[in-house]
């Protein structure tokens, strides 16, 4: 048999592929598997182990141990999965393409605002047990449950809503209307309009939603006179 050491990066993603084909596997295994050498198949681990796609662990025994040290395990991180989220978008967005093209815009706006039936669900939830913390950041905590790494910074006119990841960023870049839906619900538990300044579905950074102050009552009757 022909052994044969391709360039690093190829032959690191065939590893992750192997692992997230087959499962936790020894480097014994993935040398087999993929045709590799014990120096290079170390090497590509022990680079995985170091930017975090793997973590390994010793493996198990059922029965007597032989002697020597037991062998090591490698199973992907969260890090290493995420590498095949996109896949994952591809469904999603076809899925939301076909259920536009047969049931119309409207079908795919119930189901963006039954996703956020749970970020809806915990946020009167914290508010019940928590009626004196402000509105802003029951809504934040809510959020961070799902994943979106939000943050709400003080500003001149009011309060900025950050959210630092978006789990349908790539969806939302197709459908708009996501994102629209999501604002709508911002509104709707604060109480007050709201404006999205920034989305990360449309290349920034983050997603950004300014809430204002409230205006004084007081205010508003001076400006109908």
């Amino acid at each position: 048999m022909q052994i044969r050491e391709p360039d690093d990066r190829s032959t690191r993603q065939r590893v992750v592929d192997s692992i997230l084909q087959h499962g936790p596997s020894t480097a014994s295994e993935l040398a087999g598997r993929l045709e590799l050498t014990p120096a290079a198949i170390r090497r590509h681990l022990t680079a995985l182990l170091a930017d975090g796609t793997l973590a390994d662990s010793e493996q198990r025994v059922y029965g007597a141990r032989g002697r020597g040290r037991p062998s090591k395990v490698f199973s992907l991180t969260d890090v290493g999965r995420s590498e095949f989220h996109h896949t994952y978008d591809a469904l999603a967005i076809a899925a939301m393409r076909r259920l536009r093209d047969m049931a119309g815009i409207e079908a795919v706006r119930e189901l963006a605002a039954e996703r956020l039936s749970g970020v809806e669900q915990r946020f009167h939830e914290l508010r019940a047990a928590h009626p004196e913390r402000p509105a802003v950041d029951v809504l934040s905590d809510s959020l961070a449950v799902s994943g979106y790494a939000p943050v709400v910074k003080p500003v001149a006119s009011g309060e900025q809503l950050c959210q630092h990841h978006c789990p349908v960023a790539h969806v939302a870049a197709e459908f708009p209307i996501l994102c629209e839906v999501e604002t709508a619900l911002f509104a709707r538990l604060l109480g007050t309009h709201v404006q999205r300044l920034a989305t990360i579905a449309h290349g920034d950074g983050v997603c950004t939603t300014h809430v204002p102050h409230p205006v004084p009552h007081q205010t508003i009757a001076t400006s109908r006179k």
